[in-house]
């Protein structure tokens, strides 16, 4: 099965496609790597999809890519007291340190080190980017913000901060455990690390992997310099 195109195909396996004739099925219709979300994969299940995706390249005769993606920082907001709220575009609503649940006005931020990061000006992006928030002033207690677009939020909703750089590493004490388990199986060509902002949040990966796999990193945040946007992806290894 030859196939002259430069570009890869990258497909996740999930609950719908972790069987071994489907991830076969999606090999011959074009995937070339297959991607395991340590976020949600057991290593005895991440063991067993490597196994499947090795048996459906020995019959295919091609070789296939396993690409084990690390969960990261999970940054969430708090809970609500009706367990989602109403927002409408234009009015304020606040993320801030109260361990209480939130309301229409305001919902509890878990994560001093954004509550201390944000400034006036970055937007915060809530549910994969559903919700879009402008943030106004911040006092490292609370974020005062301005609904931009979207029109509810729920609890436990993830955040995303493409103007904020964190002191928070990239690498959680699942992601170690994770890692050592990916490299045990000797079997894994690429590792993706999520929330890379800086250099030096690969630095630990480089150190413990030794090139053993390809490191990508998932650029989530943009760096300004002279003025500029500037953002990279480049895989490594």
């Amino acid at each position: 099965m030859k196939r002259n195109r430069k570009v890869k195909i990258l497909a996740t396996l999930g609950p719908a496609s972790s069987e071994e004739e489907m991830i076969q099925k999606l090999h011959e219709a074009g995937a070339d790597l297959f991607r395991i979300n340590m976020s949600h994969a057991s290593h005895d299940m991440m063991r067993t999809l490597i196994k499947r995706i090795r048996n459906v390249e020995a019959r295919c005769g091609r070789p296939i890519g396993i690409l084990a993606d690390l969960q990261g920082p999970k940054l969430r907001v708090g809970k609500f007291a009706a367990g989602k709220v109403d927002l409408v575009p234009g009015q304020t609503f606040t993320l801030d340190n109260k361990d209480e649940p939130g309301d229409a006005t305001r919902v509890y931020l878990p994560h001093p080190e954004i509550l201390e990061s944000v400034k006036a000006g970055h937007r915060l992006l809530i549910d994969d980017g559903k919700l879009h928030l402008r943030a106004d002033k911040s006092d490292g207690k609370s974020i005062v913000c301005t609904v931009i677009a979207g029109t509810k939020i729920s609890d436990r909703k993830g955040v995303s901060l493409p103007d904020t750089l964190l002191s928070v590493g990239a690498l959680t004490e699942k992601d170690r455990a994770d890692l050592d388990a990916v490299l045990e199986t000797d079997d894994v060509d690429w590792v993706a690390l999520s929330f890379i902002q800086r250099p030096e949040d690969l630095s630990e990966v480089r150190k413990v992997s030794r090139g053993r796999v390809g490191l990508m990193s998932k650029i989530e945040s943009r760096r300004r310099s002279n003025g500029s946007t500037k953002s990279s992806n480049c895989p490594t290894r």
